[in-house]
């Protein structure tokens, strides 16, 4: 395999990672959401599950072996109510957003603009998660300017 291509199959690995872990992490949000906003968990959960599904037959069609997924994942905080929830929502956004600016990085052609879709669809639930925006969504974290919270702990 060319290292071009093992590049963009690392990248499309982290990505499905993330995806596994946004779905795990969905579940507890689901657990926790206030019922005004489980119709929003509930979309963003199954939009996790349709791009981790759509991940495993990229990573198939790169020849690779999908990453399972983990039993379980460690949170980056306690998610005790309602309002943590919807942190953690925004936080799971934000960790997909930045394996998806990889993927762009990686990716070429069709499988670079589906990425860069998968960004942008995840930087807006984290917009609506938060209530505010980021100059570069997916970047942040990068940078070493994101706050602590989003650092990787799954």
């Amino acid at each position: 395999m060319s290292a071009e291509k093992d590049g963009e199959l690392r990248a499309l690995q982290a990505a499905l990672a993330a995806e596994h872990a946004a779905v795990y992490g969905y579940g507890v949000v689901g657990g926790r959401i206030g019922e005004e906003q489980r119709a929003e968990a509930v979309t963003a959960y199954d939009a996790h599950r349709a791009r981790r599904d759509a991940l495993v037959r990229e990573v198939k069609d790169l020849g690779g072996r999908p990453v399972a997924a983990s039993a379980g994942y460690a949170l980056p905080f306690q998610v005790p109510d309602a309002a943590a929830a919807v942190r953690l929502a925004a936080e799971l956004e934000d960790r997909v957003a930045g394996v998806y600016a990889d993927l762009v990085r990686a990716a070429g052609g069709g499988r670079r603009a589906l990425a860069a879709e998968a960004l942008r669809e995840a930087a807006v639930r984290a917009v609506r998660w938060r209530g505010e925006s980021v100059a570069f969504p997916g970047l942040a974290e990068r940078a070493g300017t994101a706050p602590p919270s989003a650092a990787p702990t799954a």
